[in-house]
């Protein structure tokens, strides 16, 4: 519980919005630890004209033994369900449902799995989504040639990269992934493209903020055609 506190607040949610409520039960014939529960609080009216809450949309827990029970060996696991018909009626009636924004959240790797670590990556991406960028931390324990997979899947403008080394230096590496791969059309040789890491540059902490949303202006600009 302890470690959850600090991973709560390292990711800036310890203003009210993440409790800790020993009150909080589910499923107690499979959950193994920590169970919780997604509440919208925010008040609406209902047809009568009644303030009421949207209340809980999602739920979930611990439960490591519930896989033993079909496989016959110990997995650990953790499960997240979803009430979507309620969560889409209300996103749809604080008008956040945009179907036409086609891109992603910038993605910060998980390069670490050491419980500091991942408080590390959760700061920066509540310093991002702070400062109105759309970000999230990639959760898993894959390799980075499968996070970069990921990020492209989630159509990411770009990447944030801490190794163990960045770290003590202070220092993150930013890829921009749209340059990189116009830049990577260019390149047909593998040990090439290797040196040349296109697009890929290296900021301080202090500075991920600004390069990133630099990246996110330079994407917003228009591209001029032949035609204009």
């Amino acid at each position: 519980m302890k470690l959850i506190g600090e991973l709560v607040r390292a990711a800036g949610y310890d203003d009210g919005r993440i409790l800790i409520d020993p009150s909080v039960v589910r499923g107690l014939e499979y959950y193994t630890g920590p169970v919780y529960e997604a509440e919208l609080t925010f008040q609406v009216k209902d047809e009568d004209g009644r303030p009421v809450r949207f209340g809980s949309v999602a739920g979930g827990g611990r439960y490591d033994g519930l896989v033993a029970r079909f496989r016959g060996e110990a997995v650990p696991a953790t499960g997240f369900s979803i009430g979507v018909s309620r969560l889409l009626h209300a996103l749809a009636h604080l008008g956040k449902l945009d179907a036409d924004a086609q891109v992603g959240p910038v993605v910060v790797l998980a390069m670490d799995k050491e419980p500091e670590r991942i408080a590390d990556y959760m700061k920066m991406v509540s310093d991002l989504r702070a400062n109105g960028i759309r970000a999230e931390m990639y959760l898993g324990g894959s390799g980075m040639k499968a996070q970069m997979k990921y990020a492209d899947k989630r159509n990411a403008p770009a990447v944030v990269i801490q190794g163990s080394n960045e770290k003590a230096e202070g220092m993150v590496q930013v890829k921009d992934l749209v340059e990189g791969a116009r830049i990577a059309a260019g390149i047909s040789d593998n040990a090439e493209y290797r040196a040349a890491r296109p697009a890929q540059f290296a900021v301080t902490e202090a500075e991920l903020v600004d390069a990133i949303r630099g990246i996110l202006e330079r994407r917003a600009e228009p591209t001029l055609g032949l035609a204009d």
